[in-house]
């Protein structure tokens, strides 16, 4: 039977940041995915910008400035190949908009410069999903087994040790599957998937940097004399029919990429689509997944809202999971990565914003036990 000291489940950013952590650490991972290649699901779809977030302080501002700075520079340092720091255009939608982004000017995290409509950002960036997640795994290669096409069935634990399908033991499972949590089945991981598209085209229209308004507009990428590839992308739907009609979601990015700057000669080249992860709360979701039932019968009372220190929970022995990074996933991943691996290596906390904590203890409250507990 093959043996691992860690497993991940899921090839995408989060789970690509993750290996590349851990590998720091160890020299035997399997990362799998049941796709057939890392960042074939929702990493692969997405245009892959970097930009801050505006508007007055707050938590969730806080955690995206430190994610984007230091995300940024890990790109640099690791993998300055697949980063373009080419700066983003920032644009108001609407009147109500202008007025908000003034409103912001006194709390800038970053460098900016006021351009027509907009503020230009000298740290936007994008990069290539496809290629840093690969690169990623590459660079740890005698550290790392990647084992696709894998579907995960059956998980069990026994003698200290987590079976996967009966075929594969580890010591410690990282989940980093996104929207689709069913596996772990705990009633408070209310996850909810946002569908985002992403298509890119060729055009004779030149951009020298990136452009966000309703939608987010890349650098291009020269291809001929006159004629350069442009990514579009957009994260909103949260209705997975809605996604699937590529024409009228095609028309729609095309509009909103229109409303920046007129784009001429257009060519459809790709489409992608993929479904990004939310939690309740728009925070990621990172730390060692709680056993909800062993807790409850334990702290019962935790069911009528009395408060107990998250340090006496039970939680599954080495049983991780990092999720819920929405639309923001090439900002955050890195940074949430470092955090988490930094726990499980070092006992070092993790942010109580972004721990899986929070959500047991809103959630517990709501939850009524089939036992009666």
């Amino acid at each position: 039977m093959l043996n691992y000291d860690y497993i991940i489940i899921g090839a995408g950013i989060s789970g690509c940041s993750i290996a590349f952590e851990l590998s720091k650490h160890t020299d035997n991972i399997l990362i799998i995915d049941k796709l057939p290649d890392v960042a074939s699901g929702a990493s692969g779809a997405a245009g892959a910008f970097l930009s801050p977030l505006l508007g007055k302080p707050n938590d969730f501002k806080d955690l995206l400035t430190k994610s984007l700075k230091y995300s940024t520079n890990f790109y640099k340092q690791n993998f300055r190949k697949y980063i373009d720091n080419c700066g983003t255009t920032r644009i108001p939608q609407d009147n109500e908009d202008t007025q908000k982004f003034k409103s912001y000017i006194n709390y800038m995290d970053f460098e900016y410069e006021k351009e027509n409509d907009g503020y230009f950002f000298k740290i936007g960036s994008i990069v290539n999903s496809y290629g840093l997640c690969k690169a990623m795994i590459e660079s740890c290669k005698n550290n790392i087994t990647k084992k696709f096409h894998y579907k995960v069935k059956t998980l069990t634990y026994e003698n200290d040790m987590w079976y996967l399908n009966h075929e594969i033991k580890t010591k410690n499972i990282i989940f980093t599957i996104g929207s689709d949590v069913a596996l772990i089945d705990q009633f408070y991981l209310n996850i909810r998937a946002v569908w985002g598209r992403r298509i890119d085209i060729s055009t004779t229209t030149e951009f020298t940097h990136n452009y966000h308004k309703a939608c987010s507009i890349s650098k291009s990428h020269t291809i001929s004399a006159n004629k350069s590839i442009v990514s579009i992308g957009s994260t909103h739907h949260r209705n997975e029919d809605e996604i699937n009609d590529i024409l009228s979601n095609t028309q729609e990015l095309l509009q909103k990429a229109n409303d920046i700057k007129t784009l001429e000669n257009v060519e459809v080249l790709n489409h992608y689509v993929g479904a990004r992860a939310c939690s309740v709360d728009y925070f990621p979701i990172v730390g060692e997944i709680i056993d909800s039932e062993k807790t409850i019968a334990k702290f019962p009372y935790l069911l009528n809202g009395t408060n107990v220190d998250s340090k006496r929970f039970t939680r599954f022995k080495n049983l991780y999971l990092l999720t819920g990074v929405g639309g923001r996933g090439f900002v955050l991943a890195p940074y949430l990565a470092k955090q988490l691996v930094e726990y499980i290596i070092n006992g070092k906390d993790i942010d109580e914003n972004i721990k899986i904590d929070r959500l047991f203890k809103r959630e517990v409250k709501r939850y009524r036990n089939p036992l009666g507990i």
